[in-house]
């Protein structure tokens, strides 16, 4: 029996397929639903409906191989918005499928048990329009906290630029409050993580079998933020695996390495395993 989870993000559209608690492949559109969100507090008319026509050809993918379950949820770019409803009733009307609009703490459980899987330890998960910093210990959460910051938001807000991303980032870490992550095994989930895992392995191609486990130092991070903010769009589209968020992927580095420092983090280990997985076990109670 096979069960596809769509996650609609506010930078792309994933898809997961699992059969029997594995995944057997992830995919990924690039729709941008969150662009301009920051400024308008409105998803655009363009970005709903490639976004919704993007969930029905996953949709109708899953099912055309044999997909008895779809479940779709949807993430920070349709709960904040003033007309996040639209992106609901886009989806259903093209091809039927209910979008849970999960929240931010939704969110967090689903990355932490998609990563961890049940084990202690916790996760950084940088989004398109938040990023969710949870952790656990003795199998209880000990912090937990979404904020509404993230790739596509800091571009909208600074663009590329070094100091106004710096202070763009400064004054989302203050949502964060105070907390020491140091004692604790942390894992990095999001496309800003399996891009930069790709870096290091020095492949343009993503390849989740390099990916899964990389470990990235608070050094390297720092490193990678410098390189990529001061390579051109076009330099990194045609040297990294980044082609479709070139633009965005230096300010998510950046926010990753302050993340980092922040929270007093070493290294981080990137996981594949991330909310698709999280949703599913959820959902079917392999939690």
């Amino acid at each position: 029996m096979k069960t596809a989870v769509i996650d609609i993000g506010s930078n792309s559209v994933r898809l997961a397929v699992i059969s029997g608690g594995k995944t057997l492949y992830k995919q990924k559109s690039t729709t941008r639903l969150g662009e301009g969100l920051s400024g308008t507090g409105l998803l655009s008319p363009t970005a709903v409906t490639r976004t919704a026509q993007a969930v029905a050809s996953f949709k109708a993918q899953a099912e055309s191989e044999g997909a008895d379950k779809v479940f779709v949820f949807a993430t920070e770019a349709v709960r904040s918005a003033g007309n996040g409803i639209e992106l609901v009733h886009s989806v259903y009307d093209l091809c039927g499928a209910e979008v849970d609009v999960i929240s931010g703490e939704e969110e967090a459980e689903a990355g932490l048990a998609g990563a961890l899987k049940g084990a202690d330890g916790g996760i950084i998960d940088v989004g398109g329009a938040s990023t969710e910093v949870t952790v656990r210990h003795g199998g209880k959460i000990v912090y937990a906290k979404s904020a509404c910051i993230g790739t596509v938001r800091l571009f909208d807000a600074a663009g590329r630029d070094r100091v106004k991303l710096e202070k763009a980032i400064n004054a989302g870490l203050e949502a964060y409050g105070a907390f020491d992550a140091s004692a604790y095994g942390m894992y990095a989930i999001g496309g800003t993580a399996t891009r930069l895992a790709c870096i290091k392995h020095g492949v343009k191609d993503y390849r989740p079998d390099l990916t899964d486990g990389t470990v990235i130092s608070v050094e390297e991070m720092s490193g990678y933020a410098d390189r990529l903010l001061t390579m051109t769009v076009e330099e990194i589209r045609a040297s990294t695996v980044c082609a479709a968020s070139a633009d965005i992927v230096g300010g998510g580095c950046l926010l990753m390495y302050m993340l980092m420092k922040k929270f007093r983090i070493k290294s981080l280990t990137v996981s594949e395993g991330d909310n698709l997985e999280g949703y599913y076990m959820i959902k079917a109670g392999r939690q």
